[in-house]
């Protein structure tokens, strides 16, 4: 199967849309969304061809759009790219939005839609049910604030920068400096760092309580209680519930904290120390030279690229595509926003890799974690339908997860001895069980967030610490850093600008334990399963993708404490 995949992914061709159209202003793209809704249907092929060419306007639209994102989270600093994304988020997408709604009820009521195939279309058309379900005109001026509001936390934070040893570093660059034998200069980072954030606590707070205002309007507008139930059914959650998140809560406090536990229990022997400080956990003992695996984003690519080699030629042959396309930004600077993504490009095809480097272990799991969705964004662009490539989030993180365990195999591209090389798998096994209860506590947080959204800043704070100290550690002493503690979830940026979507790690790291496990025993199959059911996009239910890579949905206590157990086993082989 694997010898059919070609990375040379053709920009689609356009049938409805000018070949040259640009999405510039809504009167020049109106008509082509008046023409989609009063178009007459009178038959199964004219159907079809709607289809088609609403994808294709979809595509155009989706794909513009992202550009201007793209362009304004590498530089923050421009004032012109930042005011390109407000003209569509405020000028653009609200005015697109009743037409959308327009196109959504046409295709439901239309007397052919039954003829679709109901085992490919029934994704699709659940989904443009919800939409109809969730629709408000009242709406539409709160969702084109909310898209520019959550842009701002990009901003605040781009220009977070620290000055170590006479040097200015951007907070992701500083990072490295954790991993430092001083632990005298460790200390002094850390501090460093998060005195950086406390300059903008209230910054950072005051976006928040906007945020989670007009998030609360927008649900209440829709009919529901909360933001939590509206956001559930918006995320297409048709496959697990609320009480489904408490459950993994519990098992994570069940089956994994004790596993975190004894992993800092090692490290704090390891360093050699009595109290175990949150400036240690990345440090190594003395003589021993943190992991340095590349130098610069160059570097970082084209060792990724060998290592994908060696895994599957084809997955090599993608990101050599998108390079060739200039289709990357990996190195941290002064201005860019924080955190890394891979966005796909619904015209193009071919994605686009955003990341902050600074030279560390963490940025080669982001790479292979990004190249990994990139992957998928490859292998569904050959589906016909733009909506078809709408996945679900958790199958999407299954793509980049599996990719980080699958690759630690080839991590030779990286490391020339074999001693750094399992330093390196260790790292990124005990990472794998260690952001389990980081996923809870943000989950968590965000369930009471939005389920008490009248909330003073001072009962945010208290129900923060009270969800953190559940699932911290005792290992690690904090003591004398509260008021850092009280916003840790301020370098969240998923809390601010992705609602809502964070237990998708959790459930996909799950559902990557289960491939590697898969990998484990045979290879190829593994990687076959994984191509299968990324090839398949959004056209089966969640539970249906798991299927397709033979694997189990489900993250209850028992199926979670078996697939530890076997991460633990192979930490113990190394």
């Amino acid at each position: 199967m694997n010898t059919t995949l070609s990375a040379d992914i053709q920009k689609l061709s356009r049938r409805f849309l000018p070949k040259d159209f640009a999405v510039t202003t809504w009167e020049a793209l109106e008509p082509y969304f008046k023409e989609l809704l009063d178009r007459p249907i009178t038959s199964r092929t004219d159907l079809d061809q709607w289809l088609r060419d609403m994808s294709e306007v979809e595509a155009a639209v989706s794909e513009d759009a992202c550009w201007r994102q793209i362009k304004m989270t590498c530089d923050t600093t421009d004032k012109a790219l930042e005011q390109a994304f407000a003209y569509f988020c405020m000028e653009i997408q609200p005015k697109l939005q009743p037409y959308a709604d327009g196109l959504n009820r046409k295709l439901i009521q239309c007397s052919f839609t039954d003829e679709l195939d109901k085992d490919k279309f029934f994704t699709y058309l659940r989904s443009v049910r919800k939409s109809i379900d969730l629709f408000r005109e009242a709406n539409i001026p709160l969702q084109a604030e909310l898209s520019v509001m959550q842009q701002q936390y990009g901003a605040i934070a781009g220009k977070m920068t620290v000055e170590v040893n006479g040097q200015e570093y951007t907070l992701q660059q500083a990072g490295k400096f954790l991993e430092s034998h001083d632990r005298n200069l460790r200390e002094e980072v850390y501090r460093k760092i998060q005195e950086r954030r406390l300059q903008d606590k209230e910054a950072m707070h005051n976006l928040y309580t906007q945020l989670i205002e007009r998030r609360h309007k927008v649900a209440n507008n829709a009919g529901f209680k909360n933001y939590r139930d509206y956001k559930f059914l918006e995320l297409g959650r048709f496959d697990y519930t609320k009480e489904d998140c408490y459950q993994f809560h519990e098992a994570v406090k069940l089956h994994v904290l004790p596993l975190v536990e004894k992993i800092y229990e090692g490290k704090k022997a390891k360093l050699g120390l009595d109290n175990l400080r949150p400036w240690d956990v990345e440090a190594e003992p003395a003589g021993i030279e943190p992991l340095r695996p590349f130098d610069g984003g160059r570097d970082l690519l084209e060792k990724t690229e060998k290592c994908f080699t060696a895994l599957n030629p084809f997955f090599a042959a993608c990101l050599r595509k998108m390079d060739e396309l200039k289709h990357f930004d990996l190195d941290s600077r002064k201005g860019k926003a924080p955190g890394g993504y891979n966005c796909p490009l619904a015209e193009s095809g071919a994605p686009f890799i955003f990341m902050n480097a600074a030279g560390q272990m963490g940025d080669v799991t982001t790479m292979v974690h990004e190249g990994g969705h990139a992957i998928h964004s490859f292998l569904s662009h050959k589906l016909e339908l733009s909506a078809f490539k709408e996945y679900p989030m958790e199958i999407a993180e299954v793509a980049s997860m599996s990719m980080e365990l699958f690759s630690m195999d080839h991590w030779q591209a990286f490391f020339d001895n074999e001693e750094d090389l399992k330093r390196a798998k260790e790292h990124q096994l005990e990472r794998v069980i260690t952001i389990f209860p980081w996923i809870a506590t943000i989950d968590k947080f965000q369930h009471w967030v939005y389920e008490n959204p009248g909330h003073t800043i001072e009962e945010r704070t208290s129900a923060w610490i009270a969800i953190l100290n559940e699932f911290s550690p005792k290992t690690i002493d904090y003591s004398g850093l509260e008021q850092y503690r009280e916003i840790g979830w301020q370098r969240q940026l998923h809390l601010f600008e992705v609602p809502f979507y964070y237990i998708e790690y959790g459930i996909a790291q799950l559902g990557a334990i289960g491939l590697w496990m898969q990998y484990k025993l045979n290879p190829e199959r593994a990687i076959n399963n994984y191509i299968n059911a990324l090839s398949l996009g959004g056209t089966k239910t969640l539970p249906g993708l798991y299927e397709a890579a033979e694997l189990k949905f489900d993250f209850s206590p028992a199926h979670i404490q078996v697939l530890m157990e076997f991460v633990r086993n192979e930490m113990d082989k190394l």
